[in-house]
């Protein structure tokens, strides 16, 4: 039987309650309105930027006082010509004295610059205890595709020539998400080390509208809302042109064998828990250890917005257990 005999699901509107099962905080979360401008499009490069600009003064300071509040340090600096910044724990936890951490941000690949773009290795350095260097990679109208993956790309192969591989780990969630995928192709094709693991969150592993939590799950994820919406506009605006299929852009369509151990993280409303879930299954088919994580009623990425949400605290929990299991000391 073919696709095109195979009649679709219909389905009858319906209002979906805030779930009873999560904290107040997350309930919060969950019921909050749909994220403003999800489906306002810029139309030009300078449009683009200045959408960036203003997210970064709203992000920026909020990031600032997470660490604070956690303990952590931001230090900028460049590493081979990359814009990076230092985040530090005020303790390193026991056992990660040797670890250390790479952080790729998300933000559909042209939001989050600079300390916007720090909440997720904040989150891990602080509730962790990990060093992190996190990568404040170029973004359009900087630079377009590959041009993310080149600047991750470049931090790695530096840190990877000073420290042992298997003592450092790759975490990245949404676009960073699908970004660290995409190192462990391009580690393969270039012959470079991997890390000792991977956390990858909610990765924006394809970006052809193909799976199906973009039907299901359309309209309830609060964040990304569509397929039609801001991000997926955003994701060819990076591409540029390039065929979006490419593994290098879709690593769910790549060969991730013989990558590290991996562990996932999306909830059940998140537009994208689909691509997470088959990037967990090729994983799996390929025998690689690979754990997956979905949180109750969750929309994209809602687990890594504030240390004081206890189903953050518990993501980051988990995910520093399984960099604890998996790495080297």
């Amino acid at each position: 039987m073919s696709q095109d005999t195979i009649a679709p699901l219909q389905v009858p509107a319906r209002s979906i309650p805030v779930p009873t099962t999560v904290s107040p905080e997350m309930q919060a979360l969950i019921g909050a309105p749909r994220r403003p401008g999800w489906n306002t499009i810029p139309t030009t490069p300078e449009a683009w930027h200045a959408l960036a600009e203003a997210g970064r003064a709203v992000a920026g300071p909020n990031n600032r006082a997470m660490a604070e509040r956690l303990g952590v340090t931001i230090t900028p600096a460049t590493l081979d010509g990359v814009r990076i910044f230092h985040v530090t724990p005020a303790q390193v936890a026991p056992g990660n004295e040797n670890r250390l951490l790479i952080q790729i941000h998300g933000g559909c690949y042209v939001l989050n610059p600079g300390e916007a773009g720090l909440g997720e290795a904040i989150l891990i350095a602080g509730l962790g205890g990990f060093r992190v260097i996190a990568v404040d990679y170029r973004m359009p109208p900087e630079a377009y595709y590959p041009g993310a993956l080149d600047d991750a790309m470049t931090v790695w192969k530096s840190i990877a020539a000073r420290h042992d591989p298997r003592n450092c780990a790759w975490i990245g969630t949404s676009a960073g998400g699908a970004l660290v995928l995409a190192m462990g192709l391009r580690a393969k094709r270039d012959s470079l080390p991997m890390p000792g693991a991977i956390a990858s969150g909610t990765p924006m592993s394809d970006i052809t509208k193909t799976g199906d939590t973009f039907h299901t799950n359309a309209m309830v994820d609060t964040v990304l809302v569509s397929t039609d919406g801001f991000c997926d506009a955003a994701a060819r605006f990076y591409a540029n042109g390039h065929d979006l299929a490419d593994p290098m852009l879709s690593p769910v369509y790549g060969d991730m064998a013989g990558f590290p151990p991996v562990i996932l993280t999306s909830g059940t409303r998140d537009l994208l828990l689909s691509n997470t879930v088959r990037v967990h299954r090729n994983l799996r088919r390929l025998g690689i250890t690979a754990d997956l994580h979905v949180y109750e009623g969750q929309s994209h990425a809602h687990y890594g917005r504030d240390e004081r949400i206890p189903e953050t605290r518990e993501a980051f929990g988990e995910i520093a257990a399984f960099f604890g299991a998996h790495l080297g000391k």
